[in-house]
């Protein structure tokens, strides 16, 4: 599967010399001071499947603030979590395309829910209209300190030769970590175990109880860990390296670009079906504004995610359409049945 070009990563003097210009050209810049989107003549509402106070809360508030000047209107944050995201995703799908509506969520809420409920309130990809990725969602493959894998050649020698002996913990059935454990299990010949945790937070713990030796996750969830010493981070999904562990490279580079290896999550906007493409562009160029703030950079990376500040519309789109059957196909072969 082909993904499109990226930087293999993202330095320091990279993130400074970005940070800098932004902030130079004040909050969002005199030219992002243009004259407000002419399709929002009310407050605009952007709809979001979790809880307030979590990370994509956080930021789809920050980059709320921002595209409220783009807009000329403000632009308020709707938390409805529940349903694995489906109680968002159907109250975007059914609300009018006139561009006052819109919904940041993540691959799951907009798109592999497809694949993983017999039966859902809409259809993503029939019901929705791709507007912008706002960021990449990649997961890190960790390991206790007292493995000893170093690296991630030597943690697939390690796990061959421990066949059917290993677990590994993933943050739930049909999350991006089975996916991307199955391959590497199967690649190696290992035949490890599956623990499917009901979040993160469980299987973090049970990391550093000792239950478990191997789990993949969000650089949110493990970062603190792995600055411990207490969990050694070998490889990340995605095209890129992650500013928030710049020295783990990606598993492309280290010699496994296997689809779910190689593919990333992200955290994007859609609107309802139908959208006009004049407002669909007007979404895109605001978020992207708001993305390549000072404040939107900074947060998006603190999350352990990486910015995306060029996404339009029509790339977006064909990126949606490219993904969809990849990650119906992952789900398939590891054997995750919908519900």
């Amino acid at each position: 599967m082909k993904h499109e070009a990226h930087p293999l990563g993202w330095n320091r003097r990279h993130l400074l010399a970005l940070a800098a210009a932004t902030a130079a050209a004040g909050p969002l810049g005199a030219r992002a001071q243009a004259a407000p989107a002419g399709f929002a003549t009310r407050p605009v509402r952007v709809v979001v499947p979790f809880a307030a106070g979590g990370a994509t809360d956080v930021i789809a508030r920050i980059l709320g603030e921002r595209m409220a000047q783009r807009f000329g209107q403000s632009v308020v944050v709707d938390n409805k979590p529940g349903a694995a995201g489906l109680i968002a995703g159907e109250m975007v799908a059914k609300a009018p395309p006139d561009g006052m509506t819109a919904l940041l969520g993540t691959t799951s809420s907009m798109l592999t829910n497809k694949y993983l409920y017999k039966k859902t309130p809409y259809d993503p990809l029939t019901e929705l209209t791709p507007l912008v990725r706002v960021c990449l969602a990649p997961i890190a493959l960790v390991v206790t300190a007292d493995t000893p894998a170093q690296n991630l050649q030597d943690f697939m020698a390690w796990i061959r030769s421990q066949k059917g002996k290993l677990t590994y913990g993933s943050y739930g059935i049909g999350s991006h970590g089975q996916l991307a454990c199955t391959t590497l299990s199967e690649v190696a010949g290992a035949d490890m175990t599956h623990v499917a945790y009901k979040g993160e937070a469980p299987m973090v713990q049970d990391l550093l109880g000792g239950q478990i030796k191997i789990g993949m996750g969000s650089l949110l969830s493990l970062k603190a860990h792995v600055d411990a010493g207490k969990l050694r981070a070998l490889a990340v999904t995605g095209p890129r390296r992650v500013p928030l562990l710049p020295e783990v490279p990606t598993f492309t580079e280290a010699g496994y670009p296997q689809d779910a290896l190689s593919i990333v999550g992200w955290l994007a906007i859609a609107g309802p079906k139908a959208m006009p493409a004049d407002v669909a562009r007007q979404w895109a160029q605001a978020a992207n504004h708001a993305v390549a703030s000072r404040e939107g950079l900074a947060r998006i990376i603190a999350a352990g995610f990486v910015p995306v500040n060029d996404d339009t519309p029509e790339k977006f789109a064909r990126l949606w359409a490219q993904e969809a059957p990849v990650w119906g196909r992952l789900l398939q072969a590891a054997g995750v049945q919908p519900s």
